[in-house]
């Protein structure tokens, strides 16, 4: 007779394009299906990932994303009030949800702080709750969301950390929080499908040198500073293009910047794609500006793809690059940042040792191990 599998409700707020949502994808991609009966809650069914989630895995949301709004302004605000006065009525009333999804679980996951509160507030009593945490806690505009995190982080089951740093920045400045127990568990990378998808042809490829940057256009991400050391560079004749893949909330600010600068040919903001792949194997470099990570999904993708990359040395950015030799670590000021695009321009001999370096990079991504212990994590979790 075979084992009961073990029933698992993934919370997320949307499949918007970003690194959580990736994370998310491969966990239901390659946990034992055997062993695991999934399901996937989406706040909002919205994002260019929602139909990417696979077909064996069980699919609720609670609320219509922006792509099933209609195009008419009048009716789509219509649409946007009566979505907000059902979140509003989700969030005071958590078994409302619990009525739509309609199953209990052995475990309940929240994928992101974010999702926190859904999981908590589950009627569902019995189920173990874990949470996945990705943020650095220090970060200032993060601050008025720390107390929330603080009050959840004790009530769950067990907390898993996305990389080291976090877990250790988390502990140096709350290092009398109850913690749960807690795993790091680094996040999967899956090599042969980023690979096989990089071997399309991008559109509208601007002439050589090219840097590429692909994430959340919010403010963190320190765009509105690299284009910044790029009109400076421009100034100053160093001909270059650097492409950003994402969409955000800085998306107008970013594009008002270019078009200040007169940058809008060579700083190009492309929005979101669903495959960004062949942009970084095309492109000669990938630049990562961030303000903060934690374990940075775009970087192990770059690296894969064997590209050059300039990257701040935030969250465990350095232990995925060694400074030099695999990459080019910089600190998040604008000066550093053009200091480091020059060098890359000027100084062939450090970017072909790089290159070198990297023929054998994917080496150390292994993704078994990771699935194994996730795997193993529930299981213990379950039992516990």
């Amino acid at each position: 007779m075979s084992e009961k599998k073990i029933k698992i409700l993934f919370r997320h707020r949307s499949m918007e394009m970003g690194g959580v949502e990736k994370v998310l994808l491969s966990l239901l991609n390659n946990l034992n299906p055997d062993q695991f009966e999934m399901t996937v809650c989406l706040t909002l069914n919205q994002g260019k990932l929602r139909d990417e989630i696979p077909r064996h895995i069980r699919k609720i949301h609670l609320t219509p994303g922006k792509e099933d709004f209609s195009s008419n302004s009048l009716l789509k605000k219509i649409q946007l009030a009566g979505r907000r006065l059902k979140l509003k009525k989700l969030k005071n009333n958590p078994s409302i949800a619990d009525s739509i999804i309609n199953d209990s679980f052995d475990v309940e996951i929240g994928m992101d702080y974010r999702d926190y509160d859904a999981i908590l507030n589950s009627t569902n009593k019995n189920s173990k709750k874990i949470g996945w945490f990705h943020s650095e806690i220090n970060v200032p505009k993060f601050q008025p969301l720390v107390p929330g995190i603080l009050k959840s982080f004790p009530k769950f089951d067990h907390m898993v950390y996305c990389s080291h740093k976090i877990k250790d920045m988390m502990h140096h400045y709350y290092p009398d929080l109850n913690y749960p127990p807690e795993s790091v568990i680094i996040n999967p990378i899956p090599v042969e499908e980023i690979k096989l998808k990089a071997k399309e042809e991008p559109e509208h490829f601007p002439e050589g040198p090219v840097f590429v940057s692909i994430g959340r256009l919010h403010s963190r991400k320190g765009y509105h500073k690299l284009i910044e050391a790029h009109k400076k560079l421009i100034n100053e004749g160093f001909h270059h293009s650097i492409i950003i893949i994402g969409d955000g909330d800085e998306m107008k600010n970013l594009t008002s910047q270019a078009v200040k600068y007169n940058v809008e040919k060579t700083f190009i903001l492309k929005g979101n794609q669903m495959n960004p792949y062949p942009y970084i194997r095309k492109a000669d470099y990938f630049i990562l500006p961030s303000e903060s990570e934690a374990w940075p999904l775009v970087i192990a993708e770059a690296l894969i793809l064997r590209k050059p990359i300039i990257a701040t040395n935030v969250g465990d950015v350095g232990l995925m690059i060694k400074d030099r030799k695999t990459g080019y670590l910089i600190r998040y000021e604008t000066d550093e940042m053009y200091s480091a695009i020059k060098t890359f321009l000027t100084d062939p001999e450090l970017v072909a040792k790089i290159r070198e370096n990297l023929t054998d990079i994917e080496s150390q991504f292994d993704n078994q191990r990771i699935f194994n212990r996730i795997e193993e994590m529930i299981i213990t979790v379950c039992k516990s």
